[in-house]
């Protein structure tokens, strides 16, 4: 069962992305997992919507706020000087694999994270990710290479693994500029883990014709 999520309204700075296939995360299916969530703006829409949502930061006074209107919340840095370069060590990634019904990850790349994201999905769950791309820094911040997605990288991380027996269906895949809320290159992502779902063919079929409109 999927929730109804209130259409943008002016002056929301939720992502029109996340917005847009919100409603498509499973609902009573575990947790939504608002990763890197800064000022919580896609906590409080979730949490809106109904779901129980985990709000994770670095920052503790983001994460009070977020906490005193139910969020379930971790004050964690992810990117420790002492993790071994390109790796995120099992105590600082608490999770457990398919815990979530839902991620959102949004403005935010580390790419050591990947692989944990990619085993983060309950089945039939959603990730939605959205951030910089190749070519943002003719706009501005960021323009380092290391916090800017490469073209197709997203394709390439959160397509089927089969090496782990990954099964996931792309669901709208984006690549280049918009204005809103600022002139940007952006990469962004919509997954639905499939793995262990029967007739997969037909099932995903049912969802693409069912993607929400823009």
């Amino acid at each position: 069962m999927s929730a109804t999520i209130s259409a943008p309204h002016p002056g929301s700075d939720a992502s029109v992305w996340v917005h847009r296939f919100a409603s498509l995360i499973p609902k009573n299916a575990g947790p939504v997992l608002d990763l890197a969530c800064g000022g919580g703006r896609h906590t409080r829409l979730m949490l809106a919507a109904g779901y129980e949502v985990w709000a994770v930061d670095r920052e503790a006074h983001l994460l009070l706020p977020l906490a005193g209107i139910g969020a379930r919340t971790f004050q964690l840095d992810l990117e420790a000087d002492d993790q071994v370069k390109d790796q995120v060590d099992a105590t600082v990634w608490p999770f457990e694999r398919h815990q979530f019904a839902g991620v959102i990850v949004t403005n935010y790349l580390h790419r050591p994270l990947f692989s944990h994201l990619k085993m983060a999905l309950a089945e039939g769950g959603i990730l939605i990710y959205e951030t910089f791309a190749d070519g943002n820094a003719s706009f501005g911040r960021p323009s380092n290479p290391d916090f800017l997605l490469r073209p197709g990288e997203l394709l390439q991380q959160f397509g089927s693994d089969i090496s782990v027996g990954q099964q996931n269906q792309v669901i709208a895949y984006e690549h280049g500029y918009v204005e809103y809320p600022h002139p940007a290159i952006v990469q962004r992502i919509c997954v639905r883990n499939m793995s262990g779902i029967s007739q997969m063919s037909d099932v995903s079929g049912t969802m693409m014709n069912n993607v929400p409109d823009l």
